[in-house]
C-alpha cells in the first residue's frame, strides 16, 4: 500500500453516524450497490436535517445503452425512516468499474476525481474486494487532480495555490456557476488536509517537485507538460457539452424528483407541496401548477 493510499483508507474509514451507515446500507440495497460513498455539507456538519449526499457504486455496466454508458450517474432522491426520523439523501449511482475508470482521467469526465479528491467517507462496501477497489479508485482520483493541479498551478507557491487553480480550472469546464471564492470555502474547511494530500500523489503520480519551507514547485517534463496540456484540452472541449447533456438527462430521469423538490420548497419557503400520483408520474407537466402555488404564498406571506 502506498502512502497515498494508506492516507486515502484512512480518510475514508472515517467515523460517521450511526444514521447515515445505516441509510447507505438501505439505499445501497434499492439500487444494487456494492458499495456507498458519503460526502458534501452534511459531511462537514454533521447536521442530519439536511440533505445527504451518497455515491452508490454498482457491479456491472452502465444500463441504458450508449447514452446511459455516456450520461452516467443516474441520480435518484431517496428517504430513509430510522426509528421515526426521516433521513433524506440525493444519490448518484453508477457502476464501480466506470467510477475507477473516471478517476484515472480516460474519461471525457472531470467530475469524478474532482470531486473525490475532496473529503468522503466510505461508509458501506459489500466485502474486502470492494472495499479495496473503491479506496483505490479514489485515491487515483487524487493522483489525477493533483497531477492537473501541477499544469495550472503557479511555478512554485503552497499546496492551496495549486489547488486554487485546479478547482478554478474544472468550475469552468464543466458548465457550472460558482460564487467567486468557491474554491477557498472548499480549501478552509481543512488546509492541513490539502497540505498533506498534494506531496503524497505527487509522489504517487511520478511528478517531480522540490519543497521548501512553505512551498512547492512540481518539475513537469516538457512531454508531461505536453501530455496534460492535451488531455485538458480535450476535457474543455468536451466538459460543457457532456455536463449540459447529463443536467437535461437528470431533467428527465430523476427518480423521486417530486419529493426532492417538495421537500426543498418546504424547507426554504414553508410552503407544503402534496406530492400527488400525478405530480410523482408527470413532475414537468406539474411544475406550472406549484410554481403558482409558490408564488401565491411568496406574496400573500
Amino acid at each position: 500500500m502506498t502512502a497515498l493510499t494508506s492516507f486515502i483508507a484512512g480518510e475514508l474509514n472515517r467515523p460517521v453516524p450511526p444514521e447515515v451507515v445505516h441509510a447507505g446500507r438501505v439505499i445501497a440495497g434499492r439500487l444494487g450497490g456494492v458499495a456507498v460513498l458519503f460526502y458534501g455539507s452534511v459531511l462537514r456538519t454533521g447536521d442530519l436535517d439536511g440533505l445527504l449526499d451518497f455515491y452508490v457504486l454498482r457491479d456491472g455496466s452502465q444500463a441504458g445503452g450508449a447514452i446511459g454508458r455516456l450520461l452516467w450517474p443516474d441520480v435518484s432522491y431517496h428517504e430513509v425512516n430510522i426509528g421515526g426520523e426521516l433521513i433524506r439523501a440525493k444519490v448518484a449511482s453508477m457502476p464501480l468499474e466506470t467510477f475507477q475508470r473516471a478517476a484515472s482521467g480516460t474519461t471525457l469526465d472531470t467530475t469524478i476525481w474532482a470531486r473525490f479528491v475532496q473529503p468522503a467517507a466510505l461508509v458501506w462496501a459489500k466485502g474486502a474486494v470492494a472495499r479495496q477497489r473503491t479506496i483505490d479508485a479514489v485515491a487515483t482520483a487524487a493522483v489525477t487532480a493533483a497531477s492537473f493541479a501541477a499544469l495550472h498551478g503557479p511555478e512554485q507557491g503552497d499546496a492551496n495555490a495549486f489547488w486554487r487553480a485546479l478547482f478554478r480550472a474544472t468550475y469552468a469546464a464543466e458548465l457550472r456557476v460558482e460564487a467567486p471564492g468557491r474554491e477557498d470555502q472548499i480549501l478552509s474547511y481543512d488546509r492541513a488536509r490539502y497540505d498533506t494530500l498534494l506531496p503524497l500523489a505527487w509522489h504517487a503520480a511520478g511528478v517531480d517537485f522540490a519543497m521548501g519551507e512553505n512551498t512547492l514547485s512540481p518539475r513537469l517534463s516538457d512531454e508531461r507538460v505536453i501530455e496534460l496540456a492535451n488531455a485538458w484540452l480535450t476535457l474543455e472541449n468536451a466538459g460543457k457539452r457532456l455536463n449540459l447533456a447529463r443536467l437535461l438527462k437528470a431533467a428527465f430521469t430523476f427518480n423521486g424528483a417530486t419529493r426532492y423538490a417538495a421537500w426543498k420548497i418546504e424547507r426554504h419557503t414553508g410552503l407544503r407541496v402534496p406530492v400527488t400520483p400525478f405530480r410523482e408520474r408527470h413532475p414537468i407537466m406539474a411544475a406550472p401548477g406549484v410554481l403558482w402555488q409558490l408564488w401565491r404564498h411568496m406574496v400573500l406571506r
